[in-house]
Formats: C-alpha cells, structure tokens, sequence
C-alpha cells in the first residue's frame, strides 16, 4: 500500500515538472541544435548551401570584431556590476534596518524601473540624454561642460551603464533585502548592545552572512551583461554610428544575420557565446557547491 502511494506521489511530481520540462524542450533545446546544425552549413549564391563543418567556428574565433565585442562587455560588466550591487546593498541595508520611512512604498518605487521593459527605459533615457536637447545634455552646459554628446565616443559607454544600473538595481536590491531578512536578529540586537557601530554592523555580520546572495547576483549579471543588446540596439536609432556593428557579441550576431544575411556564420557565433555562457553559469554552481550553498 505504502509502494503504491508513493508511485502515485512520484507520477504527480513528474506531472508537476513536464510543462517546465516541455518548454525547456521546445524553447531552448532545440533552437540551440538547430544553431548548431546551421552552424556547419554555409549559403552560397553561386553554389547553394553546403556542409563546411566547423569553418564557420574557426572564421568567428579568428574575427577580432567579435572579440572586441566581447572584451567591451567585460569592460562593461566590470564597472556596472559592482557599482549597481554596491547601490542595490547599501538601500536593502537601509530597508532592512528600519531607517526609512515608508519603506514598503520606497521598495515599490526603487522596483519599478525593473517591471519597465528595456525598450522602454533606454528610449526613455535616450531622449534625457539626447545631444541637443535632452535636460542632462543641458545641465552639463549649464554646468559648464560645454558640447558634451552623452552618445559620443567617449560617453556612449558610461551612458549605457547607467541606464542598465537604473533599469537592475531595484531586482539585485530586493534580492539583497530578502537575503537580509534571513540574518538572524539576535545577532544584530547583540552587536547593538555591544555599541558596534552601525557600518561595522552592515560589513562585518550582514555582508558575511548574505555573501552567497551577492556571488549568486555576481554570476547572474555577468551573464546578463554577455547578452547586451537591447540599449545599444535603441541607442544607435538616436545617435546614427554611435554604436558599432560590433559594439556587444549579440549585437554582432544580430547584424551578422539580418543586415549581412550570413545566418550560418551569425549561428556559430551565437553557439560560441552560448558556450562561454554555460561556461560561467558552471564555474558558479561548482563556487557555490563547494561553498557548500546548496548539496
């Protein structure tokens, strides 16, 4: 009677766990073998499409753009990640402890931005930062900054990482907050009555206690910097060759494909930067698992 319980439980967990099972299948599975086949064919209009094997992989690991690419977006994640978890901690440590005021309708405002989809929020800092008539533009005149171009050579990437932090930190803020919420209290209420101090109390017990949080974020964003593409994609529509065609892998990719029409060639690079993605995302479960996270 037990056994049979037990296979009637084993088959609705199975059910449970097929939808998901399912679309993983359909959405992410086979598109990325059929990548890859693509990927060994190379279209000709003299001649047709024809199996070239892994001369597609070899042309895109000896393209220098498609690592330029590459080496921006590390440039990118760099300075952009830890400026943002930096932010996104230091408000989770203000909600977490009370200081503010209201802090379930601040939580909501600092959240929102991440529930504003990307096209949305970088035409929208598009136009604040608009080279002639954006208000920034014109308060760094003001200022005395005088012909700054926020999408000029110099500041097209600044620009897109502070419009990727507004549009993150609130989603890397409340994961950081609920991670807080988990330290115990009677650790903090006895560093209170040992009159720490309250930067000790923030970088000493919660940084430590919530460090699985932060590497877990680390890992997540990185990954999500790899696939930049949506700002520098809005951008370029604002500002005509502020964006080069490989200013970000999936840029490149998705110029490859549509504009030079070289699907093959577009489907082995997006299957290197598929590699390099599952690469990191391996690196980060065998960190965590030796820091003995999860089992």
């Amino acid at each position: 009677m037990r056994a049979s319980w037990i296979h009637r439980r084993d088959r609705r967990g199975a059910w449970f766990v097929a939808p998901f099972l399912l679309g993983f299948l359909l959405f992410m599975l086979v598109p990325l073998g059929y990548a890859v086949y693509t990927s060994l064919y190379t279209y000709r209009i003299i001649g047709g499409t024809s199996f070239t094997g892994a001369s597609n992989y070899t042309q895109t690991l000896e393209n220098g753009l498609f690592w330029n690419g590459v080496i921006r977006v590390v440039i990118f994640a760099a300075v952009q990640i830890p400026v943002m978890l930096v932010i996104a901690f230091f408000f989770a440590c203000v909600f977490d402890l009370g200081v503010a005021k209201w802090g379930t309708a601040f939580r909501t405002i600092f959240f929102i931005p991440f529930a504003v989809p990307a096209v949305v929020g970088a035409v929208m800092w598009s136009f604040l930062l608009e080279p002639q008539f954006g208000p920034f533009t014109r308060l760094a005149n003001t200022l005395g900054f005088a012909n700054t171009n926020f999408f000029g050579p110099s500041l097209i990437l600044p620009s897109i990482i502070v419009i990727v932090i507004w549009e993150w930190t609130g989603y890397n803020m409340m994961i950081l907050y609920t991670a807080l919420k988990s330290v115990p209290r009677d650790v903090v209420e006895a560093a209170i009555l040992d009159d720490t101090p309250l930067w000790k109390i923030i970088v000493r017990i919660k940084l430590p206690m919530v460090r699985p949080a932060v590497v877990m974020l680390v890992f997540l964003n990185t990954i999500g910097a790899l696939q930049l593409f949506t700002e520098p994609q809005i951008l370029e529509y604002f500002e005509q060759g502020a964006i080069s065609v490989n200013y970000t892998p999936s840029y490149y990719i998705y110029q490859t494909a549509i504009a030079a029409d070289e699907t093959n060639l577009a489907a082995a690079m997006a299957v290197i930067l598929a590699v390099i993605i599952v690469a990191i995302s391996g690196i980060s479960l065998i960190a965590r698992r030796r820091r003995k996270e999860f089992a």
